[in-house]
């Protein structure tokens, strides 16, 4: 019997996928429900469920699923975890995997393949779905633009909506400094504006998704 935990921050949607798993009670059963990244890992590691059904994204919350994904993946006897969301972005796929992820499905994947892909991540196998899969693989084989750790620490600021003067502050540089690493920011991703600048550098991976 494979023991599940569905984290999801939508209780219409945990409810629907308790209702599917349901459909293979014979095979799978849900112990655990959680709404909030705290309560995803929590329950991981009380429960130790052999599987996390993970979402990408918790409303009210600045962590995601990967960041909920990396911290069960660090528990003792840690489940596996299978990444079950909306968004199929190559830069979200690619974070989830690097965080430990086995795998990475679309909400409207049908039944038949959720329960195989319970199954075999279940086994420690990596599960993605052939349109992700390419995405993947493309991404990889054609990697982006690469920023140095300051200019992410920059950039990272700049998406939190702080000003020129604030990322200064906050990162003890100058003013100067700042504008300085934001013109190689802009050069080496192309772009003209801090905007486009977060923008780009969330497609091609390098800042997480908002």
């Amino acid at each position: 019997m494979i023991r599940l935990v569905v984290a999801d921050d939508h209780a219409i949607v945990r409810a629907g996928l308790r209702a599917l798993l349901d459909q293979r009670g014979d095979q799978m059963t849900v112990v655990g429900e959680a709404a909030t990244v705290d309560e995803a890992v929590e329950l991981s590691r009380a429960l130790r469920p052999d599987l996390v059904l993970m979402d990408l994204r918790f409303a009210g919350d600045s962590r995601t699923g990967v960041d909920a994904t990396r911290a069960v993946r660090t528990l003792p006897e840690a489940p596996y975890v299978l990444v079950v969301t909306n968004y199929d972005s190559d830069s979200g796929i690619l974070h989830a995997v690097e965080a430990g992820a086995s795998g990475y499905l679309l909400k409207d994947t049908p039944p038949e393949d959720l329960w195989a892909a319970v199954r075999a991540a279940a086994r420690g196998e990596t599960v993605l779905a052939p349109a992700l899969a390419t995405k993947l693989i493309t991404r990889i084989r054609q990697p982006g633009p690469t920023l140095t750790p300051r200019e992410l620490e920059v950039l990272a600021a700049v998406a939190r909506g702080l000003s020129n003067r604030e990322v200064a502050r906050e990162l003890y540089l100058s003013e100067a400094t700042v504008k300085s690493h934001l013109v190689q920011v802009f050069s080496k991703l192309e772009v003209r504006s801090r905007t486009a600048a977060v923008v780009r550098a969330r497609d091609s991976g390098l800042l997480p998704e908002a």
